[in-house]
C-alpha cells in the first residue's frame, strides 16, 4: 500500500516526537505494520532534522556484543511505558532493539541445532559398498529368475527333438 508524504511525516513525528509511541503502539493503531514505520524513521534520520537519532545510531554502532545482548535481555522483560524510558537512558531506537533481537534469536537458534558431522571416509566407503551390494543382489534375483523360467521352458516343450537341428557348439 502506499502512503502519502504527509501521512509518513505524521508517523515519524508520534515515533520520534517528545510524547514518543513505540513502532509497536503505533503499528497497532494505525494498521501500518511495525517494520515499515521504523524505516520511515530510520530514513527521516537519515534525511536530517534528526540530528539527536544520527548521534545515537553512531553511538549504538560502537557497542559490543555483550553490551547489546544485555540491553536486549532487559529490554525483554520491561513493560512497554518502561521500555521507552529504558530504550532513551540507553540511547538505543526501538528499531535498532529489534534488529538485536533478530540477531540472538537467529544466533540462539544456529546454537540448538545439532552440529554436522564431517563425512568419514570410512561411512562413504561404507555407503558405496551397501550400494554395490544392492545392485549385484538385484542382478542375482534376475538371473535366478530366468533360471526357473528356462527350466519351465525345458519342462513344458522338453529337449531338443530329432526335428530340431542341434546347435553347433563353439
Amino acid at each position: 500500500m502506499r502512503y502519502t508524504n504527509g501521512f509518513k511525516e505524521r508517523m515519524v513525528q508520534r515515533l520520534a516526537g517528545p510524547e514518543r509511541a513505540t513502532a509497536f503502539q503505533l503499528s497497532a493503531e494505525t494498521g501500518v505494520s511495525q517494520p515499515t514505520l521504523s524505516r520511515w524513521l530510520r530514513d527521516a534520520s537519515k534525511v536530517g532534522g534528526m540530528s539527536r537519532k544520527k548521534k545515537t545510531s553512531a553511538k549504538s554502532a560502537k557497542r559490543s556484543g555483550e553490551e547489546m545482548f544485555r540491553i536486549v535481555a532487559q529490554a525483554t522483560q520491561l513493560s512497554d511505558d518502561e521500555l521507552g524510558a529504558f530504550l532513551r537512558k540507553e540511547g538505543v531506537h526501538e528499531a535498532t532493539l529489534s534488529q538485536w533481537k533478530d540477531v540472538a534469536t537467529a544466533g540462539l537458534a544456529d546454537a540448538s541445532k545439532p552440529k554436522s558431522r564431517k563425512a568419514n571416509p570410512k561411512d562413504q566407503t561404507v555407503k558405496e559398498l551397501e550400494k554395490e551390494l544392492r545392485r549385484k543382489d538385484k542382478a542375482l534375483a534376475e538371473l535366478s529368475a530366468l533360471m526357473v523360467l528356462q527350466k519351465k521352458v525345458h519342462a513344458i516343450w522338453g529337449d531338443e527333438d530329432e526335428s530340431t537341428p542341434r546347435r553347433k557348439s563353439s
